[in-house]
């Protein structure tokens, strides 16, 4: 129970990291992709209003911060590469401007422009070579065009090299988080330790303390019966004895399973261990005038240890024997699915009136669906959370499900090699 909380506090405290992580890094991105796309507007923009021409003479008049975006000078617009292509008033190149770009020929420039021109769209982006080019169309009155394209890979250096370094430090970081907190989870969940420690070992001295008043009680009514006979007092006294006896001993195995439970596991006959337990509840269930039926297929094989895992199947019989309706039916099943290797033991018995019952709260412990605990039904609510103690130590899965007025009880475990 301790580690399973352990583990899970380590899960959420790294999973709320994560999410804090990539909501800081996410915004810290968007924000630098964004600042990066418009400085590629504002670029164009300057570079469109010279058609497409920046030298030392006009470049002297652009200076200052453009909006959104950042400062833009004199020297900063001749770090930028980029070709300008113009179109007559007949779309035809009429002339190709690649002063301040050496790495695509004038064909492919051409290409390049004739793409962008039949697109029609006033701006767009292109790959060459590896390398993403934005472009804007300006067209004039006079009918003439021309076509700017700019090479990207300047100015999304510092947002992809951003991306690097913060997927990088955020997996770092999240790596350290978590060895941190398994280290120190311990440390941070001891007073649950404590706590639970200390109720685990009340239910222990408590339940023995208990026994010896009920011993007395027991051997008074004994006694009292060998001098004046029995009674419905003496037969009432012994029954509610019984009872309190194997409440006492059901919470102190329940402690001492929850704190260290001392399983053997290995390659179990399934198949032998469900018939056993089966055989063992035919009689008292047949003479209680229901039906029993049973489909079993042989030399199934699970990892499991077998004296728990014949606890587990009287559990769920004693439970499915509990529940069924007068003349009502119980039936046992277990068959293995070789596609998904997995074993499945389901126990059933009819419960017209379970319609309206919650069945996940079935596995808590003294959960009761008569919750005025006066139902003529024996038991305490302990017996499948027991049930789902175990299922899980053998790394298996338990579920209630209620079809067709029938109660089912499903558990998968792993088949064995």
């Amino acid at each position: 129970m301790i580690q399973k909380f352990r583990r899970r506090f380590i899960a959420m405290s790294t999973g709320a990291l994560f999410m804090v992580l990539v909501t800081i890094l996410s915004g810290m991105l968007s924000i630098s992709y964004y600042k990066a796309s418009q400085e590629v507007t504002n670029v164009l923009n300057i570079l469109a209003s010279h058609d497409g021409m920046i030298d030392k003479k006009n470049a002297i008049q652009i200076t200052g911060k453009q909006r959104f975006g950042p400062s833009t000078s004199q020297e900063s617009l001749f770090q930028y590469r980029y070709f300008t292509v113009f179109f007559d008033k007949n779309g035809d190149i009429s002339k190709v401007e690649r002063t301040h770009i050496a790495t695509v020929d004038q064909d492919t420039i051409k290409d390049m422009a004739h793409s962008a021109y039949k697109q029609k769209r006033n701006r767009g982006h292109t790959d060459f070579g590896g390398t993403t080019y934005a472009y804007k169309l300006t067209k004039k009155s006079s009918g003439a065009a021309s076509i700017i394209f700019l090479d990207e890979s300047v100015i999304m250096a510092s947002p992809n090299e951003l991306m690097k370094i913060a997927a990088l430090l955020g997996g770092i970081s999240l790596i350290f988080f978590t060895l941190v907190l398994i280290a120190f989870s311990n440390r941070a969940i001891q007073p649950i330790i404590e706590a639970e420690k200390r109720q685990k070992e009340f239910i222990t001295n408590a339940g023995h303390e208990l026994k010896t008043p009920l011993a007395i009680i027991e051997t008074n009514t004994e006694l009292s019966e060998m001098i004046s006979g029995e009674t419905e007092w003496t037969t009432s006294n012994k029954q509610q004895v019984e009872r309190l006896t194997h409440l006492i001993n059901t919470l102190i195995s329940l402690a001492r399973f929850d704190e260290q439970p001392e399983m053997t596991i290995t390659t179990i006959d399934a198949s032998t261990t469900v018939q056993r337990a089966a055989g063992s509840f035919e009689t008292m269930i047949t003479h209680e005038g229901k039906q029993f039926s049973t489909k079993i297929t042989p030399n199934i094989k699970v990892r499991a240890d077998e004296n728990y895992f014949y606890e587990l199947c009287n559990i769920l019989l004693d439970n499915a024997n509990k529940y069924c309706d007068d003349q009502g039916k119980v039936s046992v099943l277990l068959w293995e699915n070789k596609t998904t290797h997995s074993v499945t033991l389901e126990v059933g018995n009819t419960y017209a009136d379970g319609k309206a019952i919650d069945y996940t709260k079935f596995f808590n412990r003294f959960y009761r669906d008569d919750t005025s605990h006066n139902s003529t039904k024996k038991g305490f609510g302990i017996g499948l959370s027991m049930a789902q103690t175990l299922v899980h130590a053998f790394k298996g899965k338990i579920s209630a499900r209620y079809k067709n007025n029938t109660l089912y009880f499903t558990i998968r475990l792993k088949m064995a090699k």
